[in-house]
């Protein structure tokens, strides 16, 4: 399948924009197709871009102020109006600071609210650990009726937004700071709960989630160089996992390695790793956090002291599957 993506992977000159750049776009066509998408932000509007969305329709858009919990149950309140509204924060605090209301007046209820996490991940750079949001996967995973996605760009971020709008089920968008690669295009296939091969291979599956996905192409390139045929399986739906791509995957290659910009203790790995165990169990190995904040520093400093760029992901992956054997 053409996966229609762009074809300077990997160059120092490919175009990079921030995930949150394109939620901002894609919000906007969102209320035009549908009068009742409203917006809620608590008091970081410009940084999360729902700003874009407050500047064309002002009349359908709310100031919450520094009131998480507000946020989301005020939002629930218009969902359960029949509204489709869109919450937006920093993920240190939506759903860090307000996860019970999300919890008690959203999903319990099952209520069409879309959380937008924003600056997840340590690659918000300088505002350091208590800004830098690792938790919120495992957090927003294990809520049920609730829909996790993690774009893998600024594009498909565009597309997850009107794609949210219109699913009818509560909703998590989790969002970058800085500006990442923009390796898909306006023609490369995007739906909620389906997984995408990026690229074919037999020796290892390398599945990666958010802006990870970029890293893991360009680790991919480094290990063909070394006869490492790597298969990259993009993940943007974290829940509900497309099953049958990750499995057929699994199987195709005989083992698996997670990426992710979080956690790797309850993360994205651990939903792959529970799925497999139940459908075609083989090895994996979680590339994320592990069991540590974040510091400050640069954003692409910071991913390469935690192992999260390309040369590091590429290097974990060669050395482990030097001593673990495909599994058929």
């Amino acid at each position: 399948m053409d996966m229609h993506l762009v074809d300077n992977i990997g160059a120092e000159d490919i175009t990079q924009e921030p995930t949150r750049a394109g939620f901002g776009r894609g919000l906007v066509l969102a209320g035009k197709a549908d009068k009742n998408v409203v917006a809620l932000s608590a008091d970081l509007t410009e940084s999360t871009q729902i700003s874009k969305f407050a500047e064309e329709f002002p009349g359908r858009f709310v100031e919450m102020g520094v009131a998480e919990q507000n946020l989301v149950t005020v939002a629930s309140g218009m969902a359960a109006m029949g509204k489709v509204p869109f919450a937006s924060s920093y993920a240190a605090f939506a759903p860090g600071r307000c996860w019970e209301q999300i919890r008690t007046t959203i999903c319990l209820n099952d209520r069409p609210v879309k959380l937008v996490g924003s600056h997840a991940g340590v690659s918000v750079g300088p505002d350091g650990a208590t800004h830098q949001m690792l938790e919120d996967i495992a957090l927003m995973r294990s809520l049920p009726n609730m829909v996790v996605i993690a774009p893998g760009d600024s594009i498909e971020a565009e597309k997850a937004t009107q794609a949210i709008a219109t699913n009818g089920k509560p909703s998590y968008l989790r969002l970058a700071r800085e500006k990442t690669a923009v390796f898909t295009t306006d023609t490369t296939p995007f739906e909620i709960g389906r997984a995408y091969v990026l690229r074919e291979g037999t020796d290892l599956a390398i599945m990666a989630t958010g802006t990870m996905t970029y890293q893991a192409l360009v680790a991919a390139e480094k290990l063909a160089k070394d006869g490492i045929n790597a298969e990259v399986v993009h993940v943007p739906t974290i829940k509900p996992l497309d099953v049958h791509t990750v499995t057929a995957s699994a199987k195709k290659c005989g083992r698996v390695i997670t990426v992710e910009e979080a956690q790797a203790a309850a993360g994205f790995g651990s939903a792959v790793a529970e799925l497999l165990s139940e459908t075609w169990p083989v090895p994996v190995k979680r590339i994320g956090m592990q069991d540590r904040f974040g510091e400050s520093g640069k954003p692409n400093e910071l991913l390469v002291q935690f192992g999260l760029d390309a040369n590091h992901i590429a290097m974990q992956a060669h050395n482990w599957i030097e001593r673990m054997p495909q599994y058929r």
